[in-house]
């Protein structure tokens, strides 16, 4: 059996991608150039943009399951897309289909919600991704310090590898459709907190600098976000629904074993934070 990853050279899809491999199925990665991805090994790259359908038919042709991004381009835009993907994906025989949430319902949930058939489809929903904490890396290693908003606010950030974890059980295993699955970490931790792990792991004093909101909106400016995606990420920051902060038993209940701390997931990337090959 065939499976398809879209997302397959960032922070989660590539996971589900390496997970998917390790049950023995063939996996395809999808790619805009497949000549640049970085796939796990033993990923077929497929070529294909998930703003333009058209390109898509060859690659889920005989796929039985499907990772689908919500969101496209380097602004992370809403997939507009529903509709003909989900059309798509029937045609093709697609039986099972996981989509990463993007923090709000969208035209892709939508469509799937009324393709009907015997596709089943799952909306995985990870509250932040502790990769995230990477951005930080080029300062902590420069200057010591971190510069963001809302220091104080927890969020319960979880392992990109555990969210990988999760959509190959539910791609391989099935019974999930129609569900809507929060994936957390083990614990809710502030920024702050995060960089005070960080310092702890790589045995350096850490300064935790809080910018305000309105310091924090001019610099996703300045990196070319739209107001919409900077609107969702002051909310989701500054004032997040009780589900980002509350660590959730789905990471257990779906692959069999606890999701991994964010001291381990540090530990792992400790090179990165102190500037090692």
């Amino acid at each position: 059996m065939s499976y398809l990853v879209t997302g397959a050279t960032g922070q989660a899809g590539w996971h589900v991608a390496a997970h998917l491999v390790r049950t023995g199925a063939r996996v395809r990665g999808l790619t805009r150039d497949p000549a640049r991805g970085r796939l796990p090994e033993g990923v077929e790259p497929v070529r294909g943009d998930l703003t333009d359908p058209s390109t898509l038919e060859p690659a889920l042709e005989g796929v039985v399951g499907l990772h689908l991004l919500t969101t496209a381009g380097d602004d992370y835009a809403t997939l507009e897309t529903g509709p003909e993907i989900a059309e798509l994906a029937v045609k093709a025989g697609v039986r099972r289909v996981t989509l990463l949430w993007n923090g709000q319902d969208g035209p892709v949930e939508r469509a799937f919600e009324e393709a009907g058939g015997e596709l089943e489809w799952t909306r995985l929903q990870p509250v932040d991704f502790m990769a995230n904490a990477l951005g930080w890396a080029e300062r902590i290693r420069a200057t010591g310090e971190v510069r963001e908003p809302f220091g104080d606010v927890p969020g319960a950030v979880v392992d990109e590898a555990d969210v990988g974890a999760v959509a190959a059980a539910v791609l391989t295993r099935g019974g999930h459709g129609g569900r809507a699955y929060p994936i957390t970490g083990p614990e809710a931790l502030t920024p702050r907190q995060r960089l005070a792990v960080i310092g702890e792991v790589i045995g350096r004093e850490l300064r935790f600098v809080e910018l305000t909101e309105e310091q924090a909106r001019e610099r996703w400016r300045r990196a070319g976000y739209g107001e919409e995606l900077i609107d969702l990420l002051a909310k989701w920051q500054g004032d997040p629904p009780p589900a980002a902060y509350t660590v959730a038993p789905t990471v257990l209940e779906l692959t069999g074993r606890p999701p991994r701390t964010f001291r381990e997931w540090v530990t792992e990337h400790a090179a990165r934070f102190r500037g090692m090959p």
